[in-house]
């Protein structure tokens, strides 16, 4: 069970801070991914897979009402992305960079999978995204709408949970071990 002290409930704020800035810069870019999960992966990979899955479904609830309801539904798939972080810090996955990269590309699949039939049913497609992009090009490929989506997913989330598990990478190369090892799973985390 995850320890939710002081240091953890802290971290989990300071994770729903960095998916807003992360989630906010690109979707001003208009690029078709979202590092937005920045925060919610380095809260699972430090806390654990609640302390993670509770920042996601947290910063969807909170963009939802701020920002736009479109985030809401996709509270599912952010708990999914923290409850992954949490196993692979759990399971000293991000001590490799080999294991990082496998552990984000394998993240982005389950995202996309997760991610899809919300995309289709709920927003026929069209989030308002950069992703956007893609989905109207597969569908101008003759492509339909559900193929469209995935093929989306399949391009843009490997790729997106990709570069944020290597930037939770490097954030963890950089902050000092005494200071990793005060969470949860920050023996797991570093050597």
């Amino acid at each position: 069970m995850a320890r939710f002290d002081s240091r953890t409930l802290t971290l989990m704020i300071v994770g729903i801070v960095i998916n807003f800035v992360g989630g906010k810069l690109i979707a001003t870019l208009k690029l078709p991914l979202y590092l937005d999960s920045i925060g919610t992966v380095l809260t699972g990979v430090l806390a654990g897979p609640v302390p993670g899955a509770l920042t996601g479904i947290l910063n969807n609830l909170l963009l939802g009402v701020l920002d736009s309801p479109t985030w809401i539904p996709f509270a599912i798939t952010a708990a999914a992305i923290g409850v992954l972080a949490g196993y692979f810090g759990a399971h000293g996955w991000m001590k490799s960079p080999a294991r990082v990269a496998l552990a984000g590309l394998s993240t982005g699949v389950v995202a996309a999978f997760i991610s899809a039939p919300i995309a289709t049913i709920v927003f026929g497609g069209v989030t308002g995204g950069g992703t956007d992009a893609l989905v109207a090009f597969f569908r101008s490929s003759g492509l339909g709408l559900w193929q469209s989506v995935i093929g989306q997913g399949i391009v843009s989330d490997p790729l997106d949970k990709l570069i944020t598990y290597l930037v939770v990478f490097g954030i963890l190369q950089t902050l000092p071990r005494q200071q990793v090892l005060q969470f949860p799973q920050g023996e797991k985390v570093v050597d």
